[in-house]
């Protein structure tokens, strides 16, 4: 069951909006940035996005099922579209460290 708060977001026939439904969710970006550097293990992962289990292990299933993260030894790491994806954010990184840092 889904915490009312965050509700499984509708499917768009756009892919696009797909990808930003998934991105908003809770905790969702902050678990993609923490696998920038490598593989975390799930409770790094919890610590480092300053979230709860729950709502971490859904996000890492969503991203799972999605392709974007798998899970090795040595923990959860970005596949090499997690990496693209990875790769489209770093130029709002670089944004926000000019306008907001």
């Amino acid at each position: 069951m889904r915490p009312a708060d965050d509700p499984q977001p509708p499917t768009s026939s756009q892919p696009v909006m797909t990808l930003l439904d998934q991105l908003s969710r809770r905790a969702t970006l902050r678990v993609l940035w923490e696998l920038r550097s490598g593989p975390l293990t799930f409770r790094e992962i919890v610590v480092a996005a300053e979230s709860n289990s729950s709502v971490v292990n859904t996000r890492l299933h969503e991203l799972r099922s999605h392709g974007i993260v798998d899970h090795a030894q040595g923990g959860y790491r970005l596949t090499d579209a997690g990496k693209e994806l990875l790769e489209l954010l770093l130029p709002l990184d670089r944004w926000a460290r000019r306008r907001m840092g």
